[in-house]
């Protein structure tokens, strides 16, 4: 990895970053990408602990809350300026991230739900932001639906058809999700790699990175 630039991602931490360290070189990268559910309906303060012990290996953080999480872990996302959600942040290298948080409706009424239509309007809104980039990553919550990274325990695709629409349209060079642990894994459609990573405190997180002018992404373990 040395001497090309590339980014940590990971995603559903759910209260536990106690493995933060062991990623390889966590604190060489240009940033640590995260998709959300960072608490389990944390606080503030639980936020600004948790991710303040990702800040003692890398300060560049780039996050979004997902459905587990509460306004007040966004409120704080927004305030130190690592909030992505709904909005194309760049990440220099002519490389924008489209960032789409929460989740649509689960069973289990958790904080931070909203409709298919409202992951739409925000993923519609993001891309007029990202007109300009050469390479794209959609870091979606909410795991696309119809692939091997939405599948609850049964079989049955529970993901977003917004997000998969995304992707059939614009196709962004990777797509990082989450949401449903279980579906840890990688998929493509069309161009678009999509790779969910599982929960994090099973270790798993993306690397990706920029070699020779291409954008590549790799699913690992810790």
């Amino acid at each position: 990895m040395k001497g090309r630039p590339y980014w940590i991602a990971i995603g559903d931490l759910h209260d536990d970053v106690s493995g933060i360290g062991r990623v390889p070189g966590i604190s060489e990268a240009q940033g640590v990408l995260i998709s959300g559910d960072i608490t389990n309906y944390g606080s503030r303060a639980r936020v600004e602990r948790l991710l303040g012990e990702i800040e003692h290996f890398n300060v560049n953080i780039f996050a979004q809350i997902g459905n587990m999480d509460t306004r007040d872990v966004e409120d704080y996302l927004e305030q130190r300026g690592f909030n992505v959600h709904a909005r194309a942040t760049d990440l220099g290298f002519r490389i924008g991230l489209v960032g789409v948080g929460y989740s649509t409706p689960t069973p289990f009424g958790t904080p931070s739900e909203v409709s298919d239509a409202q992951i739409q309007a925000w993923l519609d809104r993001a891309i007029e932001q990202a007109r300009d980039f050469e390479h794209l990553i959609l870091m979606a919550h909410n795991a696309p639906f119809g692939t091997k990274t939405d599948r609850v325990g049964f079989g049955q695709s529970v993901g977003s058809r917004a997000v998969r629409g995304f992707i059939e349209k614009h196709q962004p060079d990777v797509c990082i999700t989450g949401h449903i642990h279980e579906s840890k894994g990688v998929d493509w459609v069309g161009k678009t790699q999509i790779i969910n990573s599982g929960l994090f405190g099973a270790g798993g997180y993306v690397l990706i990175r920029l070699v020779e002018g291409t954008l590549q992404a790799q699913l690992r373990q810790i």
